[in-house]
């Protein structure tokens, strides 16, 4: 019998602030089926996170928290020193914040966790620190589901502390040959147009591999693809995903949850 191949499109959201913006994230929320929301650390405030937890729920998006460093003027992206203990507290203080917002709207609760930025990246590298974010978790709650680069330290962790895991690939960033992702810093670090995010999506979840820019084929396990709202070409991204891997049979459904009607 033939298994129908499942993928989860994820966006980075609520990053904005005050009362009458959420940037793109309304119009991308129809094409993804799982929203990591900001937290407020990097991005985002108790009003951003309140109405961007509701539009998702009204979506039926998957609700997620997307814990980044303390760094408002760096959006998260800049490297800091901080120890486990500090991380776990950082991940446990701001996944509990977003959760009383989803109970508040009337759901049972979180579906997955996804660190932001250099906290992301710093923990796809650093065992300890990987083991620190999985552990913050799954104190918080174990049936949680922690995303994380493709073959790194935070899938490694997230499974040694009993937890599921997503391991996520990004159909808007290029790879290196190690199989991390290029640095935002390098002009060369996002992808701009949709059909070339779309065959490279189509590959890693077709054949497990994504060209890295040395030329390198890398073997990855995808389970959920990501894309970045605030991007300038993300609505057109998010449409061209959702529209083409359903062309191609895929069935677009967040991790751990049950396709419409069965």
């Amino acid at each position: 019998m033939t298994t129908t191949k499942r993928m989860d499109i994820n966006a980075d959201m609520g990053e904005s602030y005050g009362r009458w913006t959420l940037g793109h994230d309304e119009e991308i929320m129809p094409h993804i089926t799982s929203a990591n929301i900001a937290c407020g650390f990097h991005g985002g405030d108790p009003s951003v996170m309140r109405r961007t937890v509701a539009a998702a729920h009204a979506h039926g998006v998957a609700v997620g928290a997307h814990p980044g460093l303390p760094d408002l003027a760096g959006f998260g992206r800049r490297a800091m020193a901080v120890t486990p203990d500090e991380a776990f507290d950082l991940v446990v203080y701001q996944v509990g914040a977003l959760l009383g917002f989803a109970m508040a709207a009337g759901l049972p609760g979180l579906s997955h966790v996804k660190a932001h930025g250099a906290l992301y990246n710093m923990a796809a590298r650093d065992r300890a620190l990987a083991d620190a974010i999985a552990t913050a978790v799954w104190a918080v709650d174990p049936a949680l589901i922690l995303f994380g680069l493709a073959g790194s330290e935070l899938i490694a962790a997230g499974e040694r502390a009993g937890l599921s895991t997503a391991a996520e690939a990004f159909a808007d960033r290029n790879y290196l040959r190690d199989g991390s992702l290029v640095p935002r810093a390098r002009p060369d670090a996002l992808i701009a147009d949709p059909a070339v995010a779309l065959e490279r999506v189509l590959r890693m979840v077709g054949e497990g591999k994504v060209r890295s820019l040395e030329g390198a084929d890398i073997a990855l396990r995808a389970d959920t693809i990501c894309i970045h709202g605030d991007g300038p070409h993300a609505v057109e991204l998010a449409r061209t995903l959702s529209e083409g891997l359903r062309a191609e049979g895929i069935l677009i459904v967040a991790p751990g949850a049950e396709p419409a009607g069965d």
